[in-house]
């Protein structure tokens, strides 16, 4: 009895101790892992950005008036955001994207990025990323301002394969396009499209991949005006609604393409891949959601100009099936890549964005209860505002409160003093938020270019001069 006392102890003391080691063992191995010291790599990022494509488009989000499988399977394979919103205007929206920051911070010209600012390539390249580019670029100036913007070299990227590096290559995106290759400018023949071009390179980048993570920024051209063909509907007589339902449904077999590229490489467990649009869909386009038509409101404030598809797919990285009722914008990406490349903000990063990691892991949604957005485009065909919303209500700074499930195109503002419970408590919640933020409207006017005023100006000056001398000809010729 008395040896098998003593033992009691001594086993005690040995599970004790394996325990311990154990323990160690498995701090080891997270450290290790969590310092890539056992071969984990850091994911492969992918950020598709769609052209004028709002929510309402795709199946998955409650449309019906195109085909969508790719991008409904994408969603339904991964986490599906119900409430993503994008500034109004592509340019506006590339800027915060890029960076991560409110308008009224970096945002001063129309299609321009500020060469100084720190973008997403920035960061991701300085984590060991091979950083490319390929679509849509138009962030070096415009029609109406001379303007040195920012070149995909100077935001970041290694290489490049863009449509409208400056105004002077515009030409066309589609058939016949226009393309810089790393500084070569390619015309390509009139049998080629654009998008077609464009999706070959992406897949290249995926199949050619090294050791090295990849971040692709994919800027999609489709399916911004103008109406085209596609190589699966050549019919030239076709409406323009019905064009675009080719652009959409070809613009979604192209992201089936990147998709299954990245499957055949069998990295889709290390690989993230984020769809998102840019802002609501052109106003000529009206399209079915949930049995209501919705038209395209791009450009406008109301919610069809600024909610978009947002969505993530990666096997290995997002838990699959998931809807997130998070509210979500163009901020939260900026950080959502860099906790992903393990790589730190920027320093004085204004914390205007959320990472979204927690969210795609599946762990938590977002503790917020609005967004805020300041749009100042300076493009004429858009008006500047400041407001804050969240699922049902907004409030304009400049004044107009709106229940946008009940009145969606904001056509009759909410009195003050004659709100309910509910409505009272958000308008206090929203003009909070509305206080508290920093930065003002240049000007609630639209944006001209100063060509406008010149030729104003001459136009006056010119009447002026003939009103003066038709007097002094009525003067002469009376009797």
């Amino acid at each position: 009895m008395h040896a098998t006392g003593a033992a009691a102890p001594h086993r005690r003391s040995q599970t004790h101790r394996r325990a311990q080691r154990s323990a160690a063992l498995s701090l080891l191995l997270f450290l290790l892992w969590s310092h890539g010291a056992l071969g984990q790599q850091k994911p492969n990022i992918i950020l598709i950005l769609s052209d004028d494509v709002g929510a309402e488009t795709l199946g998955i989000y409650g449309g019906e008036s195109y085909r969508t499988p790719e991008l409904d399977a994408l969603a339904r394979d991964g986490v599906r955001f119900a409430h993503g919103h994008a500034q109004p205007l592509c340019t506006p929206s590339r800027v915060k994207l890029m960076t991560g920051q409110y308008n009224f911070r970096n945002y001063r010209h129309f299609g321009h990025l500020d060469p100084t600012q720190t973008t997403f390539a920035h960061v991701l390249k300085s984590a060991g990323y091979r950083t490319s580019v390929v679509g849509k670029w138009q962030l070096y100036s415009n029609p109406f301002e001379t303007l040195q913007g920012s070149t995909p070299t100077t935001a970041g990227f290694d290489d490049f394969l863009v449509w409208q590096l400056t105004p002077q290559e515009r030409g066309s995106r589609y058939w016949q396009p226009v393309l810089n290759d790393n500084g070569e400018l390619r015309r390509l023949p009139a049998t080629r499209f654009g998008p077609d071009i464009l999706n070959e390179r992406v897949v290249a980048l995926i199949r050619d991949h090294g050791p090295q993570p990849f971040f692709i920024y994919y800027s999609m051209v489709l399916a911004h005006a103008p109406w085209v063909t596609t190589p699966d509907m050549r019919d030239d007589s076709a409406s323009d609604q019905a064009r675009f339902a080719a652009m959409v449904a070809y613009m979604d077999k192209l992201v089936g393409n990147v998709r299954r590229a990245v499957e055949a490489q069998g990295i889709e467990n290390n690989t993230l891949v984020l769809f998102i649009g840019d802002n609501g869909t052109d106003r000529d386009i009206t399209s079915l959601r949930r049995g209501r038509e919705v038209r395209g409101a791009k450009g406008r404030t109301i919610n069809a100009g600024t909610q978009v598809p947002f969505m993530a797919w990666g096997p290995g990285l997002v838990q699959a099936g998931r809807v997130s009722n998070s509210l979500v914008n163009l901020n939260d990406v900026f950080p959502t890549l860099a906790e992903l490349a393990g790589a730190p903000l920027p320093s004085g990063y204004p914390q205007d964005g959320t990472s979204l990691v927690p969210v795609l892991h599946g762990a938590s949604e977002l503790a917020r209860e609005d967004l805020f957005i300041h749009y100042e485009p300076r493009w004429p065909t858009a008006r500047p505002a400041r407001y804050a919303f969240d699922r049902r209500w907004k409030l304009y700074e400049q004044g107009g409160f709106f229940d946008m499930q009940q009145d969606p195109l904001e056509q009759t503002p909410l009195l003050p003093g004659a709100l309910g419970p509910e409505a009272r408590a958000a308008y206090e919640r929203l003009n909070a938020r509305l206080q508290q933020m920093p930065g003002e409207l240049q000007s609630s006017h639209r944006w001209l270019p100063r060509q406008f005023y010149y030729a104003l100006g001459a136009a006056l000056l010119v009447l002026f001069l003939t009103v003066i001398l038709l007097r002094r000809r009525a003067r002469r010729l009376r009797p």
